[in-house]
């Protein structure tokens, strides 16, 4: 979508004042350790693009709030490749870059917005390859230190400590399927038939390059089969969100021209637990 068309859908532009503005009537609050999924087109146009919207949200939460945002590894080897052919395994083993906190690029599949944040001067990314997150502001060493190798969605992982910290999730713009948090509940949810993957994937460590195996929850294809609790063609995160919503939870708002939400992270993952126990007979 060009300037014009973005122009045109956010009624002008979207400035950093504007969406300050808008971020505080959706409920954003001075302080509040947030977590944030961005779909920067459906805002409109924001002159400076991601930056402006970074600057925007720590004009709201100030310098005791802390921003945090899902970053992975755009570049990681795929869970697939232990069933390549060995000479191929081989070929990718002895050459394959290391990931690095500091150079290695977010998942471009997650927006622009996780690289902005996590080049930012003064923050902070967690050490865990495939499921690292970055975070800014206060509260961003508590919540990327030691992000457990194994079960990096379940307790002591970066999501695990937004819900400590009484945290909260915005979707700015993001749709519903995006709420990355649900992963955590997936992890903590006694249900039958949870699915797990084993990857490895290399490490700098003391300078050196060396493959480590990983274990968690499917975070890619699904955790569990929701094709028995969920309509087809619904993303089970969405049909969670909505159901969360339907409680009446959350807060809904318009920043820009974005439909955006709010959620409470700690609420957010006890009615979700409690969804995937009942739903899935735990």
């Amino acid at each position: 979508m060009d300037e014009t068309a973005l122009l045109e859908l956010s009624d002008g532009p979207v400035t950093r004042s504007r969406l300050t503005r808008d971020l505080s009537a959706l409920g954003l609050r001075r302080g509040d350790v947030v977590m944030f999924h961005t779909r920067l087109s459906a805002i409109g146009y924001v002159p400076g693009g991601p930056q402006t919207v970074i600057g925007a949200l720590q004009d709201v939460v100030g310098t005791a709030g802390t921003l945090m945002v899902t970053c992975g590894w755009n570049d990681a080897p795929p869970y697939e490749f232990l069933t390549w052919p060995a000479e191929w395994q081989a070929a990718v083993r002895a050459e394959h870059p290391a990931y690095d906190a500091e150079s290695s690029e977010a998942d471009h599949n997650n927006g622009r917005l996780p690289e902005a944040l996590r080049r930012r001067p003064g923050a902070v990314r967690s050490r865990h390859p495939d499921a690292s997150f970055a975070a800014l502001g206060a509260q961003a060493e508590t919540l990327t230190a030691d992000h457990p190798w194994n079960d990096p969605h379940g307790p002591g992982s970066p999501l695990a400590k937004l819900v400590e910290l009484n945290g909260r999730v915005l979707l700015l713009g993001a749709p519903l399927d995006t709420l990355t948090l649900l992963h955590h509940a997936e992890a903590l949810a006694e249900a039958p038939g949870k699915r797990f993957v084993d990857y490895e994937q290399p490490l700098l460590v003391d300078g050196e390059r060396v493959w480590r195996r990983f274990h968690d929850i499917d975070s890619e294809e699904g955790a569990f089969d929701y094709s028995t609790v969920v309509p087809g063609g619904t993303d089970p995160f969405e049909a969670i969100a909505r159901d969360l919503l339907a409680t009446g939870s959350g807060r809904r708002g318009r920043v820009g021209a974005a439909e955006s939400h709010l959620f409470e992270a700690p609420e957010t993952v006890a009615f979700a637990r409690a969804w995937l126990e009942e739903k899935l007979g735990g």
